[in-house]
């Protein structure tokens, strides 16, 4: 018996030990994808700030469309696919879906990407060397947009992606704030940087509490959350990226749940692809673009609670790893995509999409961080950066 008892144990001593070396692995197999991406981004961030380094803070103050009813502190925009009718050229424009009006006004959004970019590199920096003036150069333009009574934004979106002749502003236009996602994320962690003055920060958290409460409360921000496709996606992008910087554990559990019991069964089907994305004339686009915003929630989720949500599959094994696994060939060769192409920015398309360094990251999959090492990091094509839902992966993976 005590035979039978000493093997038993070992057996089942050498089974833990095998998994546990297993797990062990993937830790370090992780760790070591994140030093490769920390290693890949060093050089590029390093240009990034040279280049960034010194520039004037712009808002939307410093640009004003005649056609806004809101005031020089509110966002506006026009809707992208909207067009004056031939047959009635002062009449309510028309929609022309996937092709953009080039006569829209741009210059909000513009400046908020300009924005985002520079603040997402100096804070990257800033993690990379821990030296303060790259910090206090990312906090010169956070204060701009979000402290600076002068030139700050207004805490809402009621004019975004207006309609000449039909609407001033649209729940829809919310999606514009998606460039303010990597912003809050740098100020979550600059909150630490002892150059920073925690007054700012408390006033820029203050900002954000108040957009998350506008979002989260007027009906143009309640028909966004429960948008069916992507548009929704990246509403509990944003909230869930307020949230954790406002400490909201309340919004950060909503979003957790809009994402296993909404997002994720309505909009994935069962071999991973996005039917309501593949029905759209941009159906490549909008496919990773989906893709993209679903990896950064689940990313953002999962770095504020205690789930990993990048596991987490329905029933009938919907998930993130089943995402990839659909798109990844597609954006790999996308000569191969089966369905048509986008009617517009076709040839743009993938860049160094953050669904792969991502998801490579999580799944210790070196092919997706080989893939997002070689595509485009910092396209110039407008519309390519306005569906960048990420750019600096070093704020997301530094935990």
């Amino acid at each position: 018996m005590f035979l039978n008892d000493y093997f038993m144990l070992n057996r089942y001593l050498g089974v833990f030990l095998f998994f546990f070396g297993l797990m062990s692995c993937q830790v370090d197999g992780k760790d070591a994808l994140k030093e490769e991406v920390r290693s890949f981004e060093e050089k590029r961030i390093d240009s990034l700030v040279t280049e960034y380094m010194g520039m004037p803070a712009v808002t939307v103050t410093d640009t004003f469309c005649v056609r806004s009813t809101g005031n020089r502190h509110d966002f506006y925009s026009e809707g992208d696919y909207w067009w004056p009718d031939p047959e009635n050229p002062d009449g309510p424009y028309m929609r022309r879906d996937g092709l953009s009006n080039p006569g829209n006004f741009l210059a909000h959004r513009h400046a908020m990407v300009r924005m985002s970019r520079i603040v997402g590199a100096m804070t990257s920096q800033w993690v990379l060397t821990g030296e303060e003036k790259y910090a206090q150069e990312a906090m010169k333009h956070l204060k701009a947009w979000f402290v600076d009574e002068k030139t700050k934004m207004n805490p809402h979106m009621l004019y975004s992606q207006a309609i000449q002749g039909r609407y001033t502003g649209r729940g829809i236009g919310i999606i514009d704030g998606l460039h303010l996602v990597e912003a809050a994320r740098s100020a979550e962690l600059l909150a630490v940087a002892p150059c920073v003055e925690k007054s700012d920060i408390e006033t820029i958290k203050a900002w954000f509490s108040d957009f998350l409460n506008w979002i989260s409360t007027h009906e143009y921000g309640k028909k966004e959350m429960v948008h069916p496709n992507n548009h929704g996606t990246v509403w509990a992008v944003q909230a869930s990226a307020y949230a954790s910087l406002t400490g909201n554990s309340e919004m950060l559990e909503f979003c957790e749940n809009r994402f296993k019991e909404h997002l994720l069964p309505s909009q994935m089907a069962k071999d991973g692809s996005f039917p309501l994305e593949l029905e759209r004339t941009k159906p490549y686009g909008y496919s990773i673009f989906n893709l993209d915003a679903m990896s950064l929630l689940v990313q953002i989720l999962t770095l504020a609670g205690d789930e990993n949500l990048w596991e987490y599959t329905t029933d009938d094994g919907r998930g993130l790893k089943k995402g990839l696994e659909f798109l990844y060939p597609y954006i790999k060769d996308k000569t191969a995509w089966p369905y048509q192409p986008d009617v517009l920015y076709w040839e743009n398309w993938p860049v160094a999409q953050p669904a792969l360094v991502l998801g490579g990251v999580a799944y210790t999959n070196e092919a997706y961080i080989d893939l997002w090492k070689e595509l485009e990091h910092d396209p110039e094509v407008t519309e390519v950066q306005r569906n960048l839902v990420m750019r600096y992966p070093l704020l997301w993976l530094n935990n």
